[in-house]
């Protein structure tokens, strides 16, 4: 299965919100909030977008798991 733009886009924001829960938790640094301010429209913009990327990627796998189910029988 190839990814398409969408996919890629998922990746990167969940891959990016991972990093970021990562920074908060070693460093109590927020690297969202630094860049976009505390709270602010565009970091709530950001931390939705991640959200829905994780939900996104949560569908793909269980398509994907269909798929490889359906395939293997």
């Amino acid at each position: 299965m190839r990814l398409n733009t969408i996919d890629w886009i998922a990746y990167a924001l969940t891959i990016i919100g991972g990093l970021n829960w990562g920074l908060v938790g070693a460093f109590d640094f927020n690297l969202v909030a630094a860049i976009f301010g505390d709270q602010t429209l565009l970091s709530r913009i950001v931390y939705i977008l991640v959200g829905l990327s994780a939900a996104y990627l949560i569908y793909m796998a269980t398509k994907l798991r269909v798929n490889h189910t359906n395939i293997a029988h």
